[in-house]
């Protein structure tokens, strides 16, 4: 059994926390690269007698910056959301999570002041893998080399962090996943991924239009600036029933219906909701509030803003039947 992880938000503590075998970065998507590196962290941890451990940024510091110099367009998307993060980084056997909010504290805090009250102080780090070209502290000035000098005196290693490839020799990365959802490749974000893409949230209440149109949907709120592609989605449910319901999705702003440009994603599970208990007792009453996770298995169409009401409900009608022919085929 895996221990429970324990996830910081804020790493400053009066208690002396256990060492540990430390690795620093964004892991958006924890990609098979990010898996690589993580198991490598899980190894010399164990060898060393050590916690594995991650660093990672909420926001990513591209996204702060990008706000603080009003520049959106600089800021990255977003494979997945801080709990799908902390989900599959747990799955990846790592056991304390800290949480590093970026904000104008720690854009302004020295490179020094990062070694010695971050990872000496408050993380007890004894063993330390980052990229050649990270950089750190105010205006990027502590590098690889100023870790190394520092791990000499404050008693830590300090290892480069190899990039990870393919079978073809291509690097596994965030920006490579990105791409790939961004055109609704998803058999090579599966490839990079090591998994299908997904994304999981909270089932909440919507407009109820999908139910008089004859398609209920379930309902998950998006994170702002969600890499994948707005359009229509075959995809699987898990967290409604002991095996994965099969559905169809559109992830977008509904252009037909709604002009708030809020991103909504919306499923509809083809053959209805699991039963709730024994039979008899009808499908499951209130699927509200409900932990759920959307797999997104292919891409059908880009989302479109049809004339009326009719004209969607036919498209999605469409759309249903496309789910079907592909679940007949990937049984």
């Amino acid at each position: 059994m895996k221990p429970v992880p324990r996830i910081f938000r804020h790493t400053h503590s009066t208690v002396q926390r256990p060492a540990c075998a430390l690795t620093i970065g964004n892991f958006d998507g924890v990609h098979r690269g990010h898996q690589a590196i993580l198991a490598r962290v899980r190894q010399e941890a164990r060898a060393r007698g050590l916690v594995p451990a991650v660093m990672t940024f909420e926001p990513h510091p591209r996204e702060y910056f990008a706000t603080i110099y009003q520049r959106p367009e600089l800021s990255p998307t977003r494979v997945s959301g801080l709990r799908d993060k902390l989900s599959a980084l747990t799955q990846a056997g790592i056991e304390e999570i800290f949480v590093q909010r970026f904000n104008a504290n720690l854009a302004a805090m020295s490179a020094n002041s990062f070694i010695e009250d971050l990872l000496v102080r408050d993380l007890n780090v004894r063993w330390l893998l980052v990229g050649e070209d990270f950089r750190f502290g105010h205006k990027r000035s502590g590098d690889i080399e100023l870790l190394r000098e520092a791990g000499l005196v404050h008693g830590f290693e300090v290892y480069p962090l190899p990039d990870v490839a393919d079978a073809h020799g291509h690097r596994i990365s965030s920006s490579e996943v990105r791409t790939a959802l961004a055109v609704g490749d998803l058999p090579r974000a599966e490839h990079l991924l090591g998994h299908a893409y997904h994304l999981s949230g909270h089932v909440v209440h919507g407009q109820k239009l999908g139910r008089t149109l004859g398609y209920p949907t379930l309902n998950l709120r998006v994170a702002p600036r969600c890499a994948a592609r707005s359009g229509i989605y075959v995809v699987r449910v898990l967290g409604l029933d002991e095996k994965p319901l099969p559905g169809v999705a559109s992830l977008g702003v509904r252009p037909t219906v709604e002009d708030g440009g809020r991103v909504l994603l919306e499923v509809h599970v083809l053959d209805g909701l699991p039963a709730a208990g024994p039979p008899g007792m009808g499908p499951l009453p209130n699927a509200y509030g409900k932990l759920v996770r959307i797999e997104f298995l292919r891409h059908l169409r880009d989302e479109e803003k049809f004339p009326d009401l009719p004209a969607l409900t036919a498209a999605i009608a469409e759309d249903a039947r496309n789910a079907r022919a592909y679940f007949a085929v990937h049984a």
